[in-house]
């Protein structure tokens, strides 16, 4: 009996580690990226133009909102020479592919599971991608050779409940009020750890409410506008003894020029294949623009763009961790990345309405309704 329960295990060890095995090779052979094309594609996006440097995209087109907006943001970077890589980075080996392929010298790392929200609905989507897959990207980073200098994108949620506005870079970030706020907060502890240990020269960007063209749906400005377009009532919080709700908003292109401006002037990493070598910066920036508005003020804006009527929804705010209100204090940025925003809401909102109209197809249906 002894001996054929050992032929029983070994059976069973044996067939799991087929199993295994041809587990393995299926994700190999239905996996998305690697192969002599997809390195040439890879190498030929890489290379340095005369118009700027080479870009390597990396995302995994989830579908927390619609993906087919991701993809017409592919399709028009890839008419620009970019290469979009279909994968996640809490994929080690496509991460290790990424970096044996080219050598990397900069990593503009802003994936993130986004929305304060969506956290009370799906709490571990932010620890897979905001908390693992930045120790994933982190980890790949630090065994290249050369280590590349990372700039990241952290949040003005860090901020959580302060109340001394507006926010500086100086200010305590140990009160979160949102699960995504958390994330991010352990973001910046976990980069700190990794240049602190392995050299790696990290910068964090905390981002104000970042608005414009190709944006995201979930965010209020981009679903306020869907609603008012379609006859919908859009719902509009307030905060404690009925104060309206102020935010920080930030055009893209604005942030864009914070995020360049953090790259051109970030410091060389110092490590090599995961040893240290001597001290590398560490930096964190507000990237905002220093005028808050409240969100009444900004429905007032889109319906002048949109020559609509908002039906107004107003509630007391929920506990869901939003907080009543967003400052940044851009003093540092300016001085350290010459960081200064020149777009107001009311110009930002209306590049946002016409992009919009023209990529949803309203503008000829609007034309004729408010003409």
């Amino acid at each position: 009996m002894f001996l054929w329960a050992l032929f029983l295990i070994a059976l069973t060890a044996s067939y799991l580690s087929f199993q295994s095995f041809v587990d393995s090779g299926s994700r190999y052979f239905s996996a998305s990226w690697g192969g002599i094309q997809w390195e040439k594609q890879v190498r030929n996006s890489a290379k340095i133009h005369r118009s700027g440097d080479g870009v390597v995209g990396l995302d995994n087109f989830n579908n927390y909102y619609d993906p087919s907006l991701k993809k017409a943001r592919k399709s028009m970077l890839n008419d620009h020479g970019v290469f979009i890589v279909e994968g996640d980075i809490n994929d080690a080996k496509l991460l290790d592919k990424l970096f044996d392929v080219v050598a990397f010298t900069h990593v503009m790392h802003l994936a993130a599971q986004a929305g304060v929200r969506y956290a009370m609905e799906n709490p571990q989507s932010y620890v897979h991608s905001n908390i693992a897959g930045l120790v994933t990207l982190l980890e790949a980073c630090k065994m290249a050779n050369p280590q590349p200098s990372i700039v990241w994108a952290s949040s003005s949620s860090v901020y959580g409940l302060n109340d001394k506005v507006p926010f500086s870079e100086l200010d305590r970030t140990d009160s979160p009020a949102s699960l995504y706020a958390a994330t991010k907060k352990a973001g910046e502890e976990i980069t700190h750890t990794y240049n602190h240990i392995y050299g790696l020269s990290i910068t964090g960007l905390r981002f104000f409410t970042v608005y414009g063209p190709w944006g995201r749906p979930d965010m209020a400005y981009f679903s306020f506008t869907r609603n008012i377009l379609q006859g919908k009532p859009i719902t509009v919080y307030r905060g404690k003894n009925r104060v309206d709700l102020a935010r920080d908003f930030t055009y893209i292109d604005d942030i864009v020029k914070g995020c360049l401006g953090s790259l051109d002037t970030s410091a060389k990493s110092t490590g090599s294949g995961g040893k240290k070598k001597g001290p590398a910066p560490y930096r964190i920036f507000n990237l905002g623009n220093t005028s808050p508005v409240t969100v009444p003020t900004l429905v007032d804006i889109l319906e002048r763009h949109l020559k609509v009527k908002a039906k107004r929804n107003i509630v007391d705010m929920p506990g869901n961790g939003d907080v009543p209100f967003t400052h940044a204090n851009i003093s540092l940025a300016r001085r350290e990345l010459g960081y200064k925003p020149t777009t107001d809401l009311q110009t930002g909102l209306r590049k946002f309405v016409r992009w919009y109209l023209s990529y949803y197809g309203y503008n000829n249906r609007v034309s004729k309704t408010v003409n």
